[in-house]
């Protein structure tokens, strides 16, 4: 059920926004300017950022960390693209919600407590901000168990997911990108973006696609998600403990060798404590190549089922075009990867990098929310 006409358009632009914002916190992240702004969401106490010199110096005397105008102007553009993101959630799940018992009293209740905890954030209550904003999401889950509907109970979700987004965008500064965090933000960005476009194909008139080898080409392309999903997340882990060049410009051998020195279970310790500094990494050597080796062996394995998948989406009645679509976008992740090593990590190949993962990704998640088999 489409809860208003162009409520598809409006989770289109969603879709959109969703992208733009990976693209900005990638670059953002590789450009290494997470912690450019040391308070949230405030930037040095602004809501844009330092930009005369008295308000540098001001930042300067009262922040640990020294202003870089430049990194800082990134990390809070990129935050406010995700606030506006997070206001078109909460139109989305508001229109979906409308004709629903309590419906937007519910959404409202629940977004009511959410920025509450914001202003309790920022007052240095943050017992009382997480507190808020775990009720918030309580009444929101409330209202999803009570309704029936795919659409609905999906539009709230997102608001949920974007919410939790927030909180690991507030976790990745004040515990100084810490790799399970970072990491744990780029999936739920990537699950934001994924949902969206399944909410916004659902909504789309006319988009499902019928299809009599619908079960089979749906276990493929689950098959397909899984092990991109565990590859993206694998990327994540490398740049978040910046071991992206550990193995110095060396491919496709690792320091001269094709199995170096390695120490994965130092390499995927996920959680470390609170406190530490993370920003350039603090693993040895051995377990950064473990983590770049585990990147590569993920690499080869989602290479070989892509190339499988595609050549079989290529010669499926009506699925010609997705097939190629998707070879074409391994062909290319595949050599910005090894460019991204020979070429020593240059900002503009990693971010194309993260992108072509991302259009993969909605390649794979596209067909799966249009594909229909004839009894359904």
């Amino acid at each position: 059920m489409i809860p208003v006409r162009h409520f598809h358009r409006i989770a289109w632009v969603a879709v959109i926004l969703t992208f733009g914002v990976i693209f900005l916190g990638g670059f953002t992240r590789l450009n290494n300017a997470g912690l450019s702004c040391p308070d949230w969401p405030t930037c040095y106490g602004k809501v844009t950022w330092p930009t005369s010199e008295a308000d540098i110096a001001h930042a300067n005397a009262n922040f640990e960390r020294a202003v870089e105008v430049g990194k800082a102007v990134w990390e809070q553009v990129h935050r406010h693209m995700a606030a506006t993101l997070g206001t078109l959630v909460l139109v989305l799940a508001l229109l979906a919600v409308r004709r629903k018992p309590q419906g937007v009293a519910t959404v409202g209740i629940g977004a009511a407590l959410v920025v509450a905890a914001i202003f309790a954030y920022i007052k240095v209550d943050h017992v009382l901000a997480l507190g808020l904003a775990a009720a918030g999401q309580a009444v929101w889950l409330f209202g999803i168990v009570r309704w029936a509907d795919g659409v609905t109970r999906l539009s709230v979700g997102l608001l949920m997911l974007v919410t939790f987004q927030a909180l690991l965008g507030m976790w990745t500064v004040v515990w100084l990108v810490k790799p399970v965090i970072v990491m744990s933000h780029l999936m739920g960005g990537l699950a934001t973006f994924s949902l969206l476009t399944v909410l916004a194909w659902w909504t789309t008139p006319n988009a499902m696609r019928v299809h009599v080898d619908a079960p089979r080409l749906r276990t493929l392309m689950w098959i397909g998600l899984v092990l991109l999903a565990i590859q993206i997340a694998l990327g994540g882990w490398v740049a978040s403990n910046y071991a992206a060049l550990a193995c110095g410009l060396d491919f496709p051998k690792c320091k001269g060798a094709w199995w170096p020195s390695t120490d994965f279970a130092e390499g995927f310790v996920l959680w470390r404590g609170i406190g530490v500094d993370y920003e350039g990494g603090v693993l040895d050597a051995s377990a950064r190549a473990a983590i770049q080796i585990a990147h590569r062996i993920g690499a080869a394995v989602v290479t070989a089922y892509f190339l499988f998948l595609g050549f079989r989406l290529a010669f499926a009645p009506g699925f010609r075009t997705s097939g190629i679509t998707l070879l074409v976008l391994l062909c290319a992740q595949v050599a910005l990867g090894i460019a991204n090593v020979v070429m020593g990590l240059p900002l503009y190949v990693a971010t194309a990098h993260l992108l072509v993962a991302v259009l993969m990704l909605f390649t794979v998640v596209t067909l799966l929310a249009r594909l229909r088999s004839p009894e359904a």
